[in-house]
This record gives structure tokens, C-alpha cells and sequence, in this order.
């Protein structure tokens, strides 16, 4: 690796997705053509590809595994493996704490409120009016319900507790549907863009990746800022974070989750995001 009038040259990093046959991944180009501004050569590769010599690469960048929920063991073996034989964006650890949701009760910020069911736990929640039951490892809405009948999310939750899930129940805010969910991208712990993004539960969405690419360019208040940072300061050192918000019956924001893991970028969405992303790989290497 060289470094020659601040552009890398020979450097090799890996763009990490999955098996796409439906071309889900719209970003993989954009961020592979600004990372070659950079002088760096991305390869984009499945992460489950047994012909892949992931110690060929200075780097690996994580960015769209969004199959991993159904095989996340198989997964997050994959990402210390290659852990321990290149630099991994973002760490292993990260994405271990990151693809399953209970994360959130260990953060002391606003988020909405969330009742837990794991396992052999019995089903209890207050009446929250309308519910949204889902699982705490998922993506794309899946084995996710909305509904107003109490009994159809009780009922929902112990299904996927007998499964051996954590269910969350939440309760579900018309907020996401006027004001909208706003998530923050930040890349190399600082800001990029922001956007205003579509309730997945109205698109009635179920798959990964649908309904994360549709939103606009939205400038965020100094509120959501502060929280989005007060959040990131819970993930020291990450190359690449999404911080999705709501807010409340009272107008203050709360998390909905941050996304470490494979969240959609936006990057067509704000000229030069894709350029800031490569800046910060660039910098972290």
C-alpha cells in the first residue's frame, strides 16, 4: 500500500454484498467508482463466497450482506474470520452487538418504548392502543405484523418466542406517516446527509432494501443531531453509520435504531455522499 500526493495507490478493498438476483444493491457502483477516486481498487464480492481469499484485500467493507438474518451464526463466523486476516469495516464486534436489536436497551438515549419477550418469557405489554410485533433480529420488516388487535400481537409475540426470538413489542406512531422516520448518515463519525424516509409498515415492505430507498433529502434540526451523535458515541470508530429517528407524541426525537450492520446509504440521494464515504475509508486506512 502507497500512499502518493494523498491518493492510495495499490490498494485493494473489498465491497461486501450478498447474492443479489434481484438487484436490490443500487449503491455497490456509485461507491466502488468514488472509492477509485481515491486510488482505491474495490472488488465487490459476496460474503459467502467459499472462492474469495478475503487476506488478499487491505480492506473489507461490509455494506449490504442482507441475507444474513436467516443465517446470521453462519455470518458473523464469516466476519471474524476475516476479521483476524484483514482490517473489517465495520469491526466484528460492532456487527455482532449490531444485528441483534436488544442492543437498544443497553443505550441510555430516547428510543421508543419497547417491551421484550424473549424465550420462556411470559407475554406482557400494556395496552399501547396499535402494536408493531417483531422479531429483534430482523431486516426489511420481516415477521414483522402491525395491527390493533391485542389478542393478533400477543399472539404474535409467543410465535416467535416459542421460536427461540426475542419479540419487541412497540407501540406503532403516526408520526413515521406525517412527519416521516429521518436517518442520519454518518461516515467516519462525522455527518454526511440526511434523509426523510418512507414508513416500511404503510408500503407494507418485506424484503431487505425495500422501502430503505425511498425517501428524500432532508436537513435535520439540532435535536436530532445531538441525539443521533449522543447515540454514536455508544460505536467508537465506525466507518460507516445510519441513525434512523422518530419523533414522539411531544415532538422529541427517539431512536428507532442505528444501523451498523448493512444499512442503505442514500447515496444517489445528495450529490458527493458517495465521494465523503470514500474520503472516510481513505482515511481510516
Amino acid at each position: 500500500m502507497v500512499l502518493t500526493q494523498g491518493v492510495f495507490v495499490g490498494v485493494s478493498v473489498a465491497y461486501v454484498t450478498f447474492a443479489d438476483p434481484d438487484g436490490l444493491d443500487d449503491e455497490k457502483e456509485v461507491a466502488v467508482a468514488a472509492w477509485a477516486e481515491e486510488g482505491i481498487t474495490g472488488r465487490i464480492a459476496r460474503w459467502d463466497d467459499p472462492g474469495v481469499d478475503w487476506a488478499a484485500f487491505d480492506a473489507v467493507v461490509v455494506r449490504t450482506p442482507w441475507d444474513y438474518v436467516s443465517r446470521r451464526a453462519e455470518f458473523l463466523a464469516w466476519a471474524h474470520r476475516t476479521e483476524a486476516v484483514t482490517r473489517l469495516f465495520n469491526p466484528a464486534a460492532v456487527l455482532e452487538r449490531n444485528t441483534d436489536k436488544v442492543y437498544l436497551r443497553d443505550l441510555d438515549v430516547p428510543s421508543i418504548p419497547t417491551y421484550w419477550v424473549a424465550p420462556g418469557e411470559a407475554v406482557d405489554f400494556p395496552v399501547l392502543g396499535e402494536y408493531v410485533v417483531k422479531p429483534s433480529i430482523s431486516a426489511g420488516a420481516r415477521d414483522t405484523i402491525r395491527t390493533g388487535d391485542r389478542k393478533e400481537a400477543e399472539a404474535h409475540a409467543a410465535r416467535l418466542a416459542a421460536g427461540g426470538r426475542t419479540a419487541m413489542v412497540q407501540p406503532y406512531l403516526d408520526m413515521v406517516e406525517t412527519e416521516g422516520e429521518t436517518s442520519l448518515l454518518y461516515f467516519g463519525g462525522r455527518f454526511s446527509h440526511a434523509i426523510r424516509r418512507n414508513a416500511m409498515l404503510v408500503e407494507s415492505a418485506t424484503r431487505p432494501g425495500r422501502g430503505n430507498d425511498h425517501g428524500e433529502p432532508r436537513v435535520p434540526e439540532p435535536d436530532q443531531i445531538a441525539l443521533a451523535e449522543r447515540v454514536l458515541g455508544e460505536f467508537p470508530e465506525v466507518l460507516y453509520a445510519r441513525v434512523d429517528l422518530v419523533r414522539l407524541a411531544d415532538g422529541s426525537p427517539a431512536l428507532i435504531e442505528v444501523e451498523l450492520t448493512e444499512p442503505y446509504l442514500f447515496l444517489r440521494y445528495v450529490p458527493g455522499a458517495a465521494a465523503t464515504l470514500a474520503r472516510a475509508l481513505a482515511e481510516a486506512l
